[in-house]
């Protein structure tokens, strides 16, 4: 049978995430609190990518690494595509800050500099939450900011995955002198947005 594109609602301890699928790769993940558009019937039927991203968030939710991610495809300008693809390499349990994430696209781009406000307006149109991390970035200082599905949620992602040292209310954690948390272990390597 062919894979059909498909919407599935997971329910997550931090509200339902509404799963998209064009068949073949994840082509959404939004908080169904906050809708975003979505033009693909919401059916099951044989849907490869889906039942990938599932069984990621499960383990993911159970507080454990989920490994590799199941097939990403993001649309977007190619600004936001290098941005996203930038935040697959932050690890599981780890975090880094908006001009971090500025400054090694900036090295990959072999450019002097790069604004970390053009970086946090990529990510607030990042389509896949939780599996394209966003989440794991904060402001300069640490502090948690700028997170489209709500402070509370990243919070609640960024203890979910261990990073420690995170403020109560406002503030930051403390950050090594490269601007990220205390890391986590991980051997994957990140896949590639089609």
């Amino acid at each position: 049978m062919m894979p059909i594109p498909a919407a599935y609602p997971f329910p997550t301890p931090l509200g339902t995430l509404l799963l998209a699928s064009d068949g073949q790769a994840i082509t959404g993940a939004w908080f169904q609190d906050r809708p975003r558009p979505l033009r693909i019937p919401a059916i099951a039927g044989d849907n490869p990518a889906l039942t990938l991203a599932k069984g990621w968030l499960e383990a993911y939710f159970q507080g454990r690494d989920p490994g590799p991610l199941p097939p990403l495809r993001l649309v977007g300008t190619p600004f936001q595509q290098e941005v996203w693809q930038q935040l697959l390499t932050i690890p599981y349990g780890q975090a880094t800050t908006y001009g971090e994430l500025a400054a090694a696209l900036a090295r990959q781009r072999k450019l002097p500099a790069l604004s970390p406000r053009a970086v946090g307006s990529a990510l607030g149109r990042n389509p896949v939450a939780i599996l394209v991390p966003c989440h794991r970035v904060l402001g300069r200082d640490g502090s948690l900011t700028g997170y489209a599905w709500g402070l509370e949620r990243k919070r609640a992602l960024l203890e979910l995955e261990g990073v420690t040292g995170l403020p109560l209310q406002g503030g930051h954690p403390t950050l090594d002198q490269g601007g990220h948390t205390a890391p986590r272990k991980r051997d994957s390597t990140p896949p590639t947005i089609e």
